[in-house]
């Protein structure tokens, strides 16, 4: 296990930044994965840890080591690829012992390895089988096991499960899980698919255009997002965004008002723009406002498309005549579209006038030009401003 640090960290192609001043620790045990869109620069990231990069500026140490410019087999780290890449060749045994052999350990030494690696990730008796002989799932495990054997101080997966079918990706998320509490080593994971990211890390990394977003445990990324790329990003379906600007009685949209005190919003009055952010789960039907401790007052709605989906119905919402053509947009990031999440027994259909509400202790509040995060519900935004008792705001 290791502590890992990356320090400034940038990488460059000619014209082209790949990861801009990235700084992180990693701490010694952690599961960490970087997350983001294709592009954003997460594997490059990992590469430069690994090793398999040389980044243009920056350092990166793991444990107490500087290894910038050490070659990625004096590094401590083990790589499991989208790309398993078994020796077809080979069985299972010669294959996760093949870089013990490389390194001349001794046969008893490889053998114990291997089995150890091998009753980890649950491939005893298999030993003796050819990759075409197993299961997506069992590849992989293969391909984990071959990592184990080498005792390493950091694993780095880059989209180890990105492969295999949905099914197999779900039990391969478990099966990683327990992998990392019993072996409690340091894991660093590139994915693009956020439910990975959400289901196994401690903390997730988010990137976009080769910079850090958002460090932060899952949770708090999609409570408390940084910004507005990391609350677009985080969640699914995403986060409903509507532009507005502040007005003395609170912040004003195209098609619905926000009662709020800009007074108790530090560095921003009347007149700025202000990007609103709320899920889908906390747009709720007027119906059950009196269920919610502060509901904004009611907005009116055509409901357009449902999509049931099991244990939910996303309900897509028209705010506007205007929204009606707009096929090609994204309902929850336009300002004229609402998209609402019900329980599946909600008595609702589509083309049906509705009135809904927002929970405005989950309504999240943006700078529009810069996209910083500017509060996380405004239900403490509506009452007397800091420092006034009650009796003078009486």
């Amino acid at each position: 296990m290791a502590r890992v640090r990356l320090e400034n960290v940038t990488k460059r192609y000619e014209n082209i930044t790949a990861v801009d001043d990235v700084s992180m620790v990693i701490e010694d045990g952690e599961f960490v994965t970087f997350v983001g869109p294709s592009g954003c620069g997460k594997s490059t990231t990992m590469e430069t840890v690994a090793g398999l990069t040389q980044p243009t500026e920056g350092r990166i140490y793991i444990g107490d080591d500087d290894v910038t410019n050490l070659a990625p087999k004096d590094r401590g780290v083990a790589m499991v690829f989208q790309n398993i890449a078994l020796f077809p060749h080979m069985d299972v045994y010669e294959n996760i012992s093949f870089g013990l052999r490389l390194r001349k350990y001794d046969d008893e030494e490889i053998r114990r390895r291997v089995e150890e690696a091998a009753s980890v990730v649950q491939l005893e008796g298999m030993l003796d089988r050819m990759p075409d002989e197993l299961s997506g799932g069992q590849r992989q495990r293969v391909a984990i096991a071959r990592a184990i054997v080498r005792n390493p101080d950091v694993f780095l997966m880059d989209e180890p499960l990105a492969n295999l079918d949905a099914k197999l990706r779900v039990h391969m998320r478990t099966e990683l899980q327990r992998l990392h509490r019993e072996l409690d080593t340091t894991i660093i994971y590139v994915t693009h698919d956020q439910a990975e990211a959400m289901t196994m890390s401690n903390r997730i990394a988010v990137l976009n255009a080769g910079r850090l977003q958002q460090l932060a445990p899952p949770l708090v990324c999609y409570n408390e997002p940084a910004n507005l790329f990391v609350a677009g990003f985080i969640g699914s379906p995403s986060m409903n965004f509507a532009e507005g600007e502040l007005t003395e009685n609170g912040l004003e949209t195209a098609n619905f008002t926000v009662d709020l005190d800009p007074a108790r919003m530090p560095e921003r009055g009347v007149g700025d723009a202000v990007t609103l952010g709320v899920r889908p789960e906390d747009v709720h039907l007027a119906t059950s406002a009196e269920t919610l401790a502060a509901p904004t007052d009611r907005i009116g709605a055509r409901t357009d498309v449902l999509e049931p989906m099991g244990d939910e119905v996303f309900v897509y919402l028209l705010l506007s005549e205007a929204a009606g053509g707009s096929m090609e947009q994204d309902p929850a990031t336009s300002s004229d579209q609402l998209l609402m999440s019900v329980t599946p027994d909600t008595e609702i259909a589509a083309n049906q006038d509705v009135d809904v509400v927002l929970d405005r202790s989950k309504i999240h509040l943006f700078d529009t030009a810069t996209g910083e995060a500017l509060v996380h519900g405004v239900t403490d935004l509506s009452g007397p401003e800091p420092g006034t008792t009650p009796t003078e705001a009486e």
